[in-house]
């Protein structure tokens, strides 16, 4: 019996919008939402929608012997709120028990290969999104474009994840096959390897009728798989998820393949196993080493698509330079449309190669050419600079005043009431149980001496002005309170 594991990967990016030079210190928004949009509700047509009531039937149909398996980014989830039925419908392939969710960086990024540390933020928001959205925590885990090496391999284990999906490249395995679970050199991590040809007969050349398989049947590719028997234990089929209608049109018959090949391949004798299932059932065979980092991509499994030229690795290496100043300065906004940047479908539309799979990506690539790829992206990525300086200046200016801090003794607020007040906060919260009268004494067409004290004691100057010719306490009180909440956010 040959087992096989089926796993989707899905993710759609947020699309740069067309930002001009111009732009640069004017324009608040990143992204195409109208493109994003145009393109989310066309793949949700063509392939998620039908693709994923097809998994489900055939879940249903073999009484849950069929298994599949997805990683869909953060990015992607993040879309998906705006159509609750497409989420749905991933929801009930999840709660059928017959679908591993596999982890993955929240925004599709190449952290792994350029900070460590913003690689373990993001698996661990992806893993909170996953918890929040499924109510599940993965156990397996892929990287971005399957990025793997040795150490990459052990990170991923000390973060609590047994198994790792990787490319089954000959350079690598050399007279070894994919089909046996592996573990990483010097870690226990179990490494499942993509048979990338069997893999590919699907995803790039099902509908190439030049190929030598081609027509590629039910029957045929089942078949293909059966004779493994003997020869390994796991068929890893690992694809994108839009391979189904959207690279391979319903038109080419994908459609119909996807409904019978597991039926096919279950008629056989063999077996559909989850990631999870599989690291279970099979123990690795031997250790497998990635000294040098393999990728999913193009003829030279490396990272050259994405950081193979000039362009891309000028735009890579400034937007990573970002990383520690911008987590101590920026705010919620600015941190997330730097990750956002961070998404390798960027760097990707910068890639100057022609290779085997590029005619799959260019249904998604919003640019004319590569160039312009880079300079939009390098407007926006001025832009964010431009923000996160005036943000630096704005939060160094509260640090060095620190408004937060309690006052030295001698300066504190003496209320009319005996009252004692120490700091911005203790205002905050005893401005609003003042009896009135007291309020009234403090406040009045003379004076504000609660202004007074913010602008000399405290010395926020913004606080003390949009407070002076405030006289109702209600609004006092909630206009103080506001601002000590964002000076907690900084």
């Amino acid at each position: 019996m040959v087992s096989v594991c089926f796993y989707l990967h899905v993710h759609q990016p947020f699309r740069l919008k067309n930002f001009r030079i111009f732009d640069i210190g004017k324009e608040k928004n990143y992204f195409d939402e109208e493109r994003n949009r145009m393109y989310l509700e066309r793949i949700i047509k063509k392939s998620y929608l039908p693709t994923n009531q097809i998994l489900l039937d055939l879940i249903h149909k073999t009484d849950g012997k069929f298994k599949v398996s997805f990683s869909i980014t953060g990015v992607l989830l993040e879309q998906l709120e705006n159509y609750p039925k497409v989420l749905e419908s991933f929801k009930k392939i999840v709660d059928t028990g017959c679908c591993d969710l596999v982890g993955e960086t929240y925004y599709h990024s190449l952290a792994s290969v350029f900070s460590l540390s913003e690689f373990k933020r993001q698996i661990k928001k992806q893993e909170k999104k996953l918890k929040e959205v499924f109510g599940i925590k993965p156990k397996i885990f892929r990287n971005t474009e399957l990025v793997y090496q040795n150490e990459i391999g052990k990170f991923v284990e000390r973060l609590g994840y047994k198994g790792i999906l990787a490319e089954g490249w000959d350079k690598v395995l050399e007279w070894r096959s994919p089909c046996f679970v592996y573990k990483g050199k010097d870690s226990n991590i179990c490494v499942l390897l993509k048979h990338y040809k069997l893999s590919d007969d699907i995803a790039f050349r099902f509908s190439e009728r030049k190929w030598e398989g081609w027509p590629l049947t039910a029957d045929k590719f089942s078949n293909w798989i059966n004779k493994h028997n003997g020869n390994g234990n796991i068929i890893n089929l690992f694809m994108d998820y839009e391979t189904f209608g959207e690279h391979q049109w319903k038109e080419t018959g994908i459609f119909e393949f996807l409904k019978h090949f597991p039926l096919k391949v279950l008629k056989n004798g063999d077996e559909f196993l989850t990631p999870t299932e599989t690291i279970k059932k099979y123990k690795p065979v031997a250790e497998i080493d990635f000294p040098n980092i393999v990728s999913w991509a193009d003829t030279e499994r490396d990272l050259s698509a994405w950081i193979g030229n000039r362009m891309q690795k000028a735009a890579s290496s400034e937007l990573y330079s970002l990383e520690k100043e911008i987590l101590k300065y920026g705010d919620r906004k600015l941190i997330d449309n730097w990750r956002k940047l961070q998404t390798a479908d960027h760097l990707y539309y910068m890639c100057t190669k022609w290779f085997a799979d590029g005619d799959v990506h260019k249904y998604f690539n919003p640019y004319r050419s590569p160039y312009d790829a880079f300079i939009i992206f390098m407007n926006i990525l001025n832009d964010l600079k431009l923000k996160l300086e005036i943000n630096k200046k704005i939060k160094t200016n509260y640090m060095d005043k620190n408004f937060l801090r309690r006052v030295e003794e001698g300066k504190e607020f003496y209320c009319r009431n005996g009252k004692i007040i120490c700091s911005l906060e203790e205002l905050a919260r005893e401005i609003k149980k003042l009896d009135p009268e007291t309020f009234l004494h403090h406040v009045n067409e003379e004076k504000n001496d609660f202004a007074n004290w913010i602008e000399n004691v405290i010395g926020d100057i913004v606080l003390a002005n949009r407070i002076k010719r405030i006289k109702r306490q209600s609004t006092m009180s909630r206009v103080i309170t506001a601002r000590v909440a964002r000076l907690n956010l900084l």
